[in-house]
């Protein structure tokens, strides 16, 4: 997965993707994003694990991927599916401060969130 879709992250790239879809994609998927994204950030993350979160995203933003982005209620879900599944993959990577950062830029964005969508989310990286 890495090398095909690498190539298409970039940090401009993942932002300007967010802020063009973050309402339609809604929140869990964003946080997916924002909790891949900081763990990325974390200088105690080995460069393996950097390089399946770079995929994830990359293929997040990719304009392309299995089912077109805006197309309603399942257009993100192919998504998210490549994001839980690199979540998986890098979960002790994710830590308490990795998911405040991520709340934090989610609660900016959103507002009010839904815990019980997120905690759902949380509980399949355990």
């Amino acid at each position: 997965m890495e090398d095909n879709y690498s190539k298409h992250y970039s940090e401009t790239s993942l932002w300007e993707k967010l802020k063009s879809v973050s309402k339609s994609a809604g929140s869990k998927v964003v946080y997916a994003v924002l909790l891949l994204f900081y763990a990325m950030k974390d200088k105690n993350v080995s460069i393996k694990t950097k390089l399946t979160i770079v995929a994830a995203l990359g293929y997040f933003i990719l304009p392309t991927d299995a089912i077109f982005d805006l197309t309603p209620l399942i257009g993100f879900s192919d998504d998210l599916g490549v994001l839980l599944f690199a979540l998986s993959q890098i979960s002790s990577s994710i830590t308490p401060e990795v998911k405040e950062k991520a709340r934090l830029k989610l609660n900016d964005w959103f507002g009010e969130i839904n815990e019980s969508e997120l905690q759902e989310l949380e509980d399949k990286l355990s």
